[in-house]
């Protein structure tokens, strides 16, 4: 299986067999062999490389199930202080939020191994249901996917630029997330609901937005969190936008059975004493 989804995520016997360091010829008969046992063709040739069939997909999805939940089994037999952990965090959440919440787990449990993805949203929520991460912390997970909000830490986005520089912010240029950002997503559902369509500009992270923002290119929704010493350095301000602030709390969420060393980081982050004005509060 983890030959089958190397292949699906390279679209190349030739580059998955490198990555995973055997040769071309086993990567393909691991996949012949698999096709074999489901009577299912997997892969087809698409241009130069390879891509999946649609019994391909269902089977990737299920292959990245099984695989996670084999790891997330072997982290679960384990002493929760001698465990692993992997979370899964928004780049935002994971600059201003959740390092201290680290370095003071990791004073308290050394012995667990950390893991961090720092994704868009989307992918995060898919890894989580797939079993890849132990814990996300990001914005609201969807409702049909079978996870569970475990505690929240209040949040709002606002608008933000340069001071002085955007007296009418309807007139600036909204400098935006990437493709799967849920600040994205919120930022064009304020402008359906204030009936405006003004001038974008994508610039793929909430770093490069925030820079931009600083040197006047124009304004950006954002978390509160993410520019408090910019507003105490007056290199941003806060501009006055109808519908904001947005009350958008950040989420610690996992699936219905979490491992024991994710409950250990819920049971820490919750307490005020440990991790100070960063704790969430229990869902």
């Amino acid at each position: 299986m983890e030959t089958f989804l190397a292949v699906a995520r390279h679209s190349s016997i030739r580059r998955a067999a490198a990555q995973l360091h055997i040769t071309e010829a086993a990567a393909s008969a691991a996949v012949a062999h698999i096709e074999k046992q489901l009577g299912a063709k997997l892969i087809a040739k698409s241009g130069r490389g390879i891509a999946l069939t649609e019994a391909g997909r269902v089977y990737a999805d299920y292959c990245r199930s099984i695989l996670g939940l084999m790891k997330e089994a072997h982290a679960a037999v384990r002493e929760a202080e001698t465990g692993r952990l992997r979370i899964g965090v928004v780049a935002t959440a994971g600059e201003y939020v959740l390092l201290r919440l680290l370095s003071t787990f990791r004073n308290r449990y050394p012995e667990i191994e950390l893991g961090l993805s720092i994704q868009p949203r989307d992918v995060l929520f898919l890894e989580l249901t797939h079993h890849e991460t132990d814990l996300v912390i990001a914005g609201r997970p969807p409702r049909d996917g079978g996870l569970i909000t475990r505690a929240r830490r209040p949040s709002q986005l606002v608008v933000v630029g340069a001071p002085g520089r955007w007296p009418d912010p309807f007139e600036a240029t909204w400098l935006l997330r990437g493709s799967g950002s849920g600040t994205r997503d919120t930022t064009l559902a304020l402008f359906d609901r204030l009936q405006i369509r003004p001038p974008t500009l994508t610039l793929g992270t909430h770093g490069a937005a925030l820079a931009a923002a600083r040197e006047g290119l124009g304004v950006t929704l954002i978390h509160s969190d993410a520019i408090e010493s910019d507003l105490a350095d007056e290199q941003l301000e806060i501009v006055p936008v109808e519908g904001t602030p947005l009350n958008r709390p950040w989420h610690a969420v996992t699936t219905r059975t979490p491992t024991p060393a994710a409950r250990l980081f819920l049971t820490h982050i919750v307490d005020p004493d440990r991790v100070g004005d960063r704790a969430f509060r229990a869902a």
